[in-house]
């Protein structure tokens, strides 16, 4: 392995590995396993992270030069950002940088159920024209959106549905009025949000406090017919298996699931051959627009630390005082 290195657990595009490439060799994990990470990463100056593999102490301790880590996109939570802080080192991140392609993600769902689009083309594949008098499908116009995260990707969505003339909720304990008010949103209670939407977006970070947000007590409670969409982090779902109750029971209408816990899942999991279900691979962040700012957002504040300047986007800022 070189020495002085930066170590990429995933494949990064030409201008990030130019813009880091000029402080070592950019090398790529063949695998993101414990055993492998704790191999590659010594010697390492930075660490690039790429997809939610466990970036745990024992890993960022392994390298005595390591200098900085970076993370691709908002969420950190793979991250042990404590021992990260512990040993000096900064995490930065992309906040912001693929909002908009996660938003257009939850309006593209929204319409996919609500319209029953797979429904629709699985019957036209079957020769069953007459499936056109079997059901309808619905419509966002007057529906009430319920957006759980109002941060970035949530005043995005919630601007997305303004011209269907949709009524927003949203739920997020640390915005103020003023930023809700901008997006036409009133902020409500959780148990409010989820007993009056017909649509409900997941768009929170993933924390101590969110996890298991979305349990089966909270289920109960929603209104009737629902769709329920998760752009934000698997583990902010208990369980698969609630969704799954939920939909057979008719709590839910349909569900669109991007993001899982663990990643990747156990896709023998019945929910997987549900047709009330829309899946996707983590993919929906990962535009070619999005990728792009994402990727160079991060190598930048990269290069900035290894440049000694200050990064901008920084999860442990604590570690400069």
């Amino acid at each position: 392995m070189p020495v002085n290195h930066i170590l990429a657990t995933g494949p990064l595009d030409e201008y990030s590995t130019q813009v880091l490439g000029e402080f070592g060799e950019v090398v790529f994990a063949p695998d993101n396993s414990e055993s492998t990470l704790l191999e590659w990463i010594e010697g390492a100056i930075a660490l690039a992270v790429r997809g939610v593999p466990a970036i745990n102490a024992d890993i960022i301790r392994r390298s005595k030069i390591l200098k900085i880590i970076g993370r691709t996109g908002v969420g950190y939570n793979n991250i042990d950002i404590a021992a990260a802080t512990e040993c000096g080192l900064p995490v930065v991140y992309a906040p912001g940088a693929g909002a908009r392609a996660v938003a257009e993600a939850s309006m593209t769902y929204m319409l996919a159920l609500t319209k029953k689009l797979t429904h629709w083309d699985q019957q036209m594949k079957a020769g069953n024209w007459q499936s056109r008098f079997e059901s309808k499908g619905g419509d966002l116009y007057g529906a009430t959106l319920g957006i759980v995260g109002l941060g970035r990707i949530g005043q995005l969505l919630a601007k997305f549905a303004q011209p269907f003339e949709m009524r927003i909720l949203a739920y997020d304990p640390f915005v103020k009025q003023d930023v809700a008010d901008s997006v036409q949103a009133e902020l409500v209670e959780l148990d409010d949000l989820l007993a009056e939407s017909d649509f409900i977006c997941l768009h929170c970070p993933e924390t101590e406090e969110s996890k298991g947000l979305i349990s089966r007590e909270r289920l109960a409670r929603i209104k009737k017919g629902a769709f329920l969409i998760n752009l934000a982090r698997g583990g902010v779902i208990e369980s698969l298996d609630i969704i799954l109750e939920s939909l057979e029971e008719g709590r839910l209408a349909g569900v669109a699931l991007d993001v899982f816990e663990p990643e990747p899942p156990d896709f023998t999991h019945p929910i997987f051959a549900c047709d009330k279900c829309l899946t996707a691979p983590h993919q929906m962040a990962v535009t070619h627009s999005a990728m792009a700012n994402i990727l160079r957002s991060m190598a930048d504040d990269m290069a900035a630390h290894l440049s000694g300047k200050r990064p901008r986007f920084v999860v442990n800022p604590e570690v400069f005082d």
